[in-house]
């Protein structure tokens, strides 16, 4: 609902503004948005959702530092699992722990600087 509202309201906003119909057509859609902005049950919804609104944002401020420090702490839990993580994948000589993937022994990189593949490898291949 509250889309169609939006919707409807940027359309007679464009229309206002791009509307060729001259100054009468102005006039006239001027004041049909000023009496339906009168009207009591469109102020009593406006004073509802600015209420509401006003809660809402109070209780985000209220509870932003909480979620910031609760966020923060998860994160860096995340960051060092994840540091972690690679390093078990990187090979000894390039400061990882060597314990996932291939052993340290084996190196991937020929004599002429080529990355070796384990499908070019003539002993993986049976």
């Amino acid at each position: 609902m509250g889309y169609r509202a939006m919707f409807v309201a940027g359309l007679a906003v464009g229309y206002v503004l791009g509307a060729k119909a001259g100054r009468e057509r102005y006039e006239q859609i001027m004041k049909a948005g000023q009496q339906v902005a009168g009207n009591p049950a469109v102020q009593k919804a406006t004073q509802t959702v600015t209420t509401k609104t006003t809660e809402v944002t109070k209780t985000a401020v209220a509870k932003a530092p909480d979620f910031a420090k609760s966020a923060s702490a998860h994160g860096s839990k995340i960051v060092t699992s994840a540091k972690q993580m690679a390093a078990d994948h990187l090979p000894s000589r390039l400061g990882g722990s060597g314990k996932g993937g291939a052993a340290d022994d084996v190196d991937d990189v020929s004599a002429d600087g080529h990355l070796i593949y384990p499908a070019d490898d003539s002993e993986s291949v049976r």
